[in-house]
């Protein structure tokens, strides 16, 4: 029976994690000893970063590029002979590896895959498809190994499977499946490692020796990453490099890992040394892509006779014992990518988006005015954009758009004045609507004691403003035959932070229902920085961008503010925990480590492009840890407001929290399972 062991809980190996190496070492023709050095040497590299997998380039022991001399007896007793001294030089080592070598079988030559571990051959995998056109001669040489199943093979004094029918599994602490296939089989219309995956395989292995010509590497990338994506698993590519012949050809040394179809790690090609590019992949989020995409079971089952012959090699893998550093970039804004390029499409894809959802309604509705509050905040600038942009799209005036200011009990100047310029650079149509004797009213009607004079600002007098103004707006709408547009965003709605029935909670139709608030932050960046909008439109969306986040329901003294992010949380923190809890249903502990690691050192990865500088800090696990904790309470007591929303359309593929969309969820769920695991997470790191 396998004993599980623990990884300390600053390890990657403790999350799901597994780290993958991609390893392409000097070779030389025809020169097993050699070649068998070098790989001995990345293998001992690996084994000192705790890697658990490793691959390397086809025919790697040999070399690829020997034409005839592949079928010279001298050379192949020499590579037996040296995949031996491999097999014993990984005694005691932590990783299992996967090398290339030409191996005889049955009086045929196979191009074959070897995986190895401490000290033992796993199993050998032949390639199957064998390119035999331009400069491809494989067929001259080696045998397909596609129909080869059930052998097994002695090589080294070891006795291990041999077939195309193989899938290893480490078990012990360190959990995976992998299949093994070789260059040219990823250019089939249909991989090896397709059925692999459907029989259960997470991990894919590419020995390959493709050579290099112009655009060729951009193809593999889309071939790799179009397979990781496709099978719902990691795929690892090792390439030759230096060393093989250059008498026609040339070789890159590209190495390179992808996980569902993002690259997660390459290293640089032309290397004239050996390279070994190395990321730790999420078999947890793997697991749980399959588990919820119902398309991977639908397809496995239906290839259920094509998958029964494979077979499982296990092997046990204790997880290590070391505190390791995660070798991954965790971005701090899942919502928002700190490449600029595909921030900027992000940006110019969630406008239309949320235009297009707004024009249709309308359409739908035979309603051609919109109706909207703008607070001079965040939210409601967005949607006030996007709403002017849909006029726009419509071929109608912005004056159309019927936008109101109006003050309450806590708004200050500042966010007046700045609602007051955007109404006019923006062309709508503008007006104020005083909420403050209403509100009175309301409230001495119910008796509160800010009537009787007493500075009492609890959740009542907070509400009845909140509730006056959605009140407002939807008998306006009403007025003017319009349609009320909602401002409130995903983060209120996972933490909750809106006020329930007729207050911000409710609208005709809400564009922000499932934009983040720090993908809203860029996206008013976006067009501020445009050529959308004049000089006079961009001061006011950076003085809103600078503005502290508040509900201003409360009389603000002293120069003190009502910081919304003093009840709920930094928004930056919160949206890591939203992304990762309902996009992969990962547990509080793993969202928290993923957290440390994006926030723990403010000089970390990467920053989106135009983060202001103040938003550049550091937190540290006792602070994502209280954080967490406000947001798993709020979450779940807070799902009731959930379950009935207005409509809006989805912005991500993380999701939106709508019980018609991609959240379906109790409203009396208890939060104790998740708050448990949380007390996991230790205070310091």
């Amino acid at each position: 029976m396998t004993l599980k062991t623990q990884a300390p809980f600053n390890s990657p190996y403790a999350h799901d994690f597994v780290r993958i190496a991609a390893c392409v070492p000097e070779i030389r023709l025809a020169d097993p000893a050699f070649n068998a050095d070098r790989t001995l040497e990345l293998v001992a590299e690996g084994d000192r970063r705790r890697v658990a997998l490793m691959v390397f380039p086809e025919l790697g022991v040999s070399a690829y590029s020997l034409d005839d001399l592949l079928l010279q007896d001298a050379l192949l007793e020499a590579v037996e002979v040296q995949i031996g001294r491999i097999v014993e030089g990984s005694r005691g080592l932590f990783p299992a590896f996967v090398v290339g070598a030409p191996l005889r079988f049955d009086g045929r030559l196979y191009n074959t895959a070897i995986v190895i571990r401490d000290g033992a051959i796993l199993g050998v995998t032949p390639k199957s498809f064998l390119p035999n056109y331009r400069e491809f001669y494989e067929k001259r040489h080696f045998a397909s190994g596609a129909r080869v199943r059930g052998r097994s093979i002695r090589l080294a004094d070891h006795e291990a499977p041999f077939g195309a029918d193989l899938i290893f599994k480490a078990q012990g602490g360190v959990d995976f499946a992998f299949h093994v296939e070789i260059c040219e089989d990823v250019w089939a219309p249909e991989p090896p490692s397709t059925l692999a995956a459907l029989a259960g395989a997470e991990v894919l292995l590419n020995l390959s020796a493709s050579n290099i010509a112009i655009g060729k590497a951009a193809a593999r990338r889309l071939l790799c990453a179009a397979q990781s994506a496709r099978c719902v698993a990691a795929y690892a590519y090792s390439n030759t490099g230096p060393g093989e012949s250059t008498t026609d050809l040339a070789w890159d040394g590209h190495a390179a890992i992808f996980e569902l179809g993002e690259l997660a790690a390459e290293a640089p090609r032309f290397a004239r040394e050996a390279v070994m590019t190395v990321s730790d992949i999420d078999v947890g989020r793997i697991r749980q892509e399959r588990a919820r995409v119902g398309t991977v079971a639908d397809a496995a089952n239906l290839a259920v006779e094509r998958t029964a012959h494979f077979r499982t090699v296990t092997f046990d893998m204790a997880a290590p014992s070391d505190e390791l550093t995660l070798e991954r970039e965790i971005e701090r804004f899942p919502f928002v990518p700190s490449n600029p390029a595909q921030l900027a499409e992000d940006c110019a894809e969630a406008y239309q988006i949320q235009m297009q959802g707004l024009v249709q309604r309308l359409k739908s509705s035979g309603v051609q005015k919109a109706v909207i509050g703008v607070s001079g905040g965040l939210d409601s600038t967005q949607a006030l954009i996007v709403a002017a942009r849909a006029m726009d799209a419509l071929g109608l005036p912005r004056a159309n758009v019927l936008a109101f200011t109006m003050p309450g009990f806590g708004t200050t100047e500042g966010t007046k004045s700045n609602a007051w310029a955007l109404m006019r650079a923006l062309d709508v149509t503008a007006a104020e609507l005083d909420i403050r004797p209403a509100a009175e009213q309301m409230l001495g009607d119910i008796g509160h004691p800010y009537a009787a004079g007493k500075a009492d600002y609890d959740v009542t007098f907070e509400n009845v403003q909140a509730g006056l103004r959605t009140d407002y707006l939807f008998r306006l709408a009403n007025h003017h035959g319009g349609l009320v547009v909602g401002t409130g965003d995903l983060s209120e709605a996972a933490l909750g932070w809106s006020t329930y029935g007729v207050g911000d909670h409710m609208s005709h139709y809400n564009v922000n229902a499932a934009v983040p608030k720090t993908l809203i932050q860029h996206l008013i960046r976006y067009v501020a920085n445009s050529a959308e909008v004049d000089a006079e439109a961009a001061r006011v969306l950076f003085a809103v961008l600078d503005t502290e986040i508040s509900p201003e329901l409360v009389p603000q003294g002293d120069g003190a503010v009502q910081r919304t992010e003093d009840f709920v949380g930094p928004y930056s923190l919160q949206d890591f925990t939203l992304h990762y809890m309902i996009r992969w249903g990962f547990r509080p502990s793993k969202i928290a480590y993923l957290a440390w690691n994006a926030w723990g050192d403010v000089a970390r990865g990467r920053w989106p492009e135009n983060t202001p500088q103040d938003a550049f800090v550091a937190h540290d696990m006792a602070t994502i840890k209280r954080w967490m904790g406000v947001f798993l309470k709020r979450f779940f007591q807070n799902q009731f407001k959930r379950s009935c929303v207005p409509n809006g359309p989805k912005i991500s593929s993380a999701g939106a929290l709508s019980p018609r969309g991609d959240w379906r969820m109790p409203s009396d769920a208890a939060a104790d399972i998740w708050l448990a695991d949380l007390e996991r997470v230790p205070e310091t790191l």
